[in-house]
């Protein structure tokens, strides 16, 4: 499971039937380093990685940071149903508080 953080929203004009009913949203990905520089507003975070897609039926809202997790982890809550998942939203993160070593 790794952070990240919601830049925007995914839509679909057709989607398959097994992705109905929840939200595509673009994540990018989080290092302890991006979230050491922003460690007074953990919100403000902001990293260099590409962003990614992941499936979404909690409702996080854009610039909310996430949990995701990725690969046959991700899929594996909607089994037997085979959603086509490579990434999905698993927690949403209301506050983190960073030990960091000192300097």
């Amino acid at each position: 499971m790794r952070l990240g953080k919601t830049i925007g929203t995914v839509t679909l004009v057709e989607p398959h039937p097994t992705m109905r009913g929840g939200v595509l949203k673009l994540v990018v990905p989080l290092s302890s380093a991006d979230l050491a520089r922003a460690s007074a507003d953990v919100t403000r975070a902001d990293g260099p990685a590409e962003p990614l897609v992941a499936w979404d039926d909690l409702g996080a809202g854009d610039g909310q940071l996430v949990a995701f997790s990725e690969g046959g982890e991700a899929a594996q809550p909607f089994y037997p149903l085979d959603k086509p998942v490579d990434a999905s939203i698993s927690a949403l993160i209301d506050h983190i508080e960073l030990s960091l070593p000192p300097a």
